[in-house]
């Protein structure tokens, strides 16, 4: 969400003992150092007055925080997780629970992971039985989602179907459940909940903040623009690895890569395969300062070293990649036979990797290079063999650039950075969407697409 972010104020008080939270979280840049709030309920007249949180901290920890403000003075209830959350590949349904009412004290506040309930904290404070809330639900603290409340904690990743539940204390199933075939925790889209006074259904399948739940309680959106997204829990998209790639900064759901210094930094993307066939887009509004300061391309997760690398991609073993300034094609430091075309600033660079019959594919706006066709399956038409950068393996897509250039992945939720495709191209599998046509029996990179 970057700097953007929602927030409304109730009009009438709620239950101030009991209440739930589910919210589904796929993060982008880790807190390296900072806090990034998911929800806050914050009085924003009083100068550092404490609020009702759920934040992941400055070491990536998930802390929820109650601020009871009970006949005694104020009674803190807090919870901060031991395990680090760090994933930014996939999507975290995180749940927490507050109900004062609750006769036994270690379940009056408690978080859920993917449906697992957190038993180890670094710190555990438990309010007393029956303390009311001093922020929750009250109508002098404005509710935010995406920062803390005054322009600071912005939370960095996507955020989907986020339930509030004014009154009830519910359990992780009542927002999702165990997939019957894979095991995995599965996100339930129409949740069967009874919301209360101040409970709201926001950004349920889509960017819309309108309250879905029928309470009314529509959030408005400050700091910029609230971007859809194909991935989502239910279909979890590429994006650039933080974890994996070398030092280049991320932005737009980790799918916009900048690097400033001189030297080649590469990036790679998050998801891999083995076997089938997927299509992805790179978009440069800048290409650096220099004539070669973009390189794309793929390589080969199982051999090469390429997170740490300081050349390009097609500079070294296992990799292959095409170059902006010439617009030759490199797989393990040699040139590729055959013409092909340079790539300039604002050019969409096409790949797509056949790993069925093990040819790679580049082409530029739409045109294959070496007059290239991805669908022509096992003669490989105008493709780079893979068995010339080591056949086999693990796959994904990559990007090297240097000198101040800029690049966006569209690994198919349809935008280059914060810019919706012009016009989408044809995509016979329904699984993304892209600017130019998706080759026959190709779809994009994703939880989906890799079990087509």
């Amino acid at each position: 969400m970057a700097n953007t972010y929602l927030s409304r104020t109730p009009s009438s008080n709620g239950s101030k003992t009991t209440n739930t939270i589910s919210l589904w979280v796929k993060r982008g840049n880790l807190s390296g150092g900072t806090v990034q709030r998911l929800f806050s309920q914050l009085n924003t007249g009083a100068s550092g007055n404490p609020d009702d949180y759920i934040t992941f901290d400055d070491v990536d920890r998930i802390t929820f925080q109650f601020y009871g403000n009970g006949s005694s003075g104020v009674n803190n209830g807090v919870l901060t997780t031991n395990r680090k959350f760090r994933d930014t590949s996939a999507w975290y349904h995180i749940v927490a629970v507050q109900d004062t009412t609750n006769g036994t004290s270690g379940d009056r506040l408690r978080i859920y992971i993917n449906g697992v309930r957190e038993t180890s904290f670094s710190s555990s404070t438990y309010p007393s039985q029956n303390t009311q809330g001093g922020a929750i639900n009250n109508t002098n603290y404005s509710l935010f989602i995406g920062q803390r409340g005054n322009n600071a904690g912005y939370f960095s990743g996507s955020m989907s179907h986020i339930n509030f539940i004014d009154g009830t204390a519910y359990d992780p199933t009542a927002f999702g459940e165990t997939d019957a075939t894979t095991g995995e925790w599965k996100i339930k889209t129409s949740p069967s909940v009874t919301y209360g006074t101040n409970g709201f259904f926001i950004l349920k399948d889509g960017n819309s903040v309108t309250d879905q739940s029928g309470r009314g309680n529509n959030f408005t959106v400050g700091g910029g623009t609230l971007t859809k997204t194909e991935d989502c829990p239910s279909n979890v998209f590429a994006c650039g690895n933080v974890l994996g790639s070398g030092s280049v900064s991320f932005s737009n759901g980790n799918n916009t890569v900048h690097e400033g210094g001189t030297s080649f930094k590469t990036a790679i993307a998050t998801l891999g395969a083995s076997s089938g066939k997927y299509y992805a887009e790179v978009k440069a509004p800048s290409i650096g300062s220099v004539t070669y300061g973009l390189y794309t391309g793929f390589v080969n997760l199982d051999k090469t070293n390429l997170p740490n690398l300081t050349s390009n991609v097609g500079d070294t073993a296992d990799s292959a990649g095409i170059s902006s300034g010439g617009g030759y094609i490199y797989y393990n430091g040699q040139q590729f036979t055959g013409a092909t075309t340079a790539t300039t600033a604002n050019d969409v660079v096409n790949l797509a990797m056949d790993l069925d019959n093990g040819f790679l594919y580049w082409g530029i706006n739409g045109t294959y290079l070496n007059s290239g066709n991805p669908a022509s399956g096992a003669s490989g038409t105008g493709g780079m063999p893979i068995a010339n950068i080591t056949a086999g393996g693990t796959y994904t897509f990559a990007v090297s650039v240097r000198s101040s250039a800029t690049i966006n992945f569209n690994f198919g939720n349809g935008y280059f950075g914060t810019t919706a495709v012009a016009s989408a191209g044809t995509n016979a599998s329904g699984i993304g969407i892209f600017e130019y046509d998706v080759p026959a029996n190709f779809t994009a990179l994703s939880t989906k697409g890799l079990n087509l």
